[in-house]
């Protein structure tokens, strides 16, 4: 217990003092894994409302590949990023192999399938009623369907959170494709093993109470955002009086 409580008062007095190693790694934890769920936002999105609403052949196919991204290896997507960056690979000239801009492709294609699939679930999840009202109430297509979107839209924000949840705890690809390079490529994961290999258990203990923090806000906020929408449908299903 001794080891968890001076890793809790490190931890606090890192961020009070900030210091500038712990401060390196979270800016560059958040960088790489936001834009990392940008990219996965643009590409998964539309996957996952194309493949929620529409009906086409081998649509169940595309269904079990984006849940199969789900258990995607960290670190098999780390390789497959390596080879194609590498020298003996097809894009050695973008030279952005152990550099952030290889960290954000990595991670961009973990988070892509977290963000079709849950953004999937909650388009389907929306009943088709809603589109077939709105055009009847003379809405055009394109109408309906962003009808049909906003009503999933905490599912949308939680395929979001997901996507973002899932890379900025993870190490494996970091680090392969990364290479834990200090100043340069090293995140709150990588720097937790090489602090723990170091045997600096509470400096490790530490950054990791950091992640778990940051981890707690994301899902706060998204317990917000439900609670907000469930109050506003209420509100809106009250009779008038």
């Amino acid at each position: 217990m001794d080891v968890f409580a001076d890793a809790l008062r490190q931890a606090i007095a890192l961020l009070v003092h900030r210091d500038p190693y712990v401060l390196q790694a979270l800016w560059l934890s958040l960088r790489v894994s936001s834009l990392a769920v940008i990219i996965a936002m643009l590409t998964g999105l539309p996957v996952g409302v194309g493949v929620g609403i529409g009906r086409f052949r081998g649509r169940q196919i595309l269904v079990a590949l984006i849940h199969t991204g789900f258990a995607l290896p960290p670190v098999v997507v780390g390789l497959f990023v390596y080879m194609l960056l590498s020298r003996q690979g097809p894009f050695p000239g973008l030279r952005i192999l152990f550099t952030p801009g290889a960290m954000v492709v990595a991670q961009s294609l973990l988070a892509a399938p977290y963000v079709a699939g849950v953004s999937l679930a909650a388009v389907q999840a929306v009943p088709a009623d809603v589109r077939l009202q709105a055009r009847a109430l003379g809405a055009s297509r394109l109408r309906a369907l962003w009808m049909h979107v906003r009503e999933a839209r905490v599912g949308i924000v939680a395929a979001i959170i997901a996507g973002f949840g899932a890379v900025i705890s993870e190490v494996g690809a970091a680090m392969m494709v990364g290479g834990n390079i200090s100043g340069q490529t090293r995140v709150l994961t990588t720097a937790i093993v090489l602090e723990t290999r170091r045997g600096n258990f509470a400096l490790a203990a530490a950054m990791g109470l950091i992640l778990l923090f940051m981890v707690l806000v994301i899902n706060l906020l998204l317990a917000r955002v439900q609670s907000e929408d469930g109050w506003r449908r209420r509100a809106s299903e009250r009779p008038w009086s």
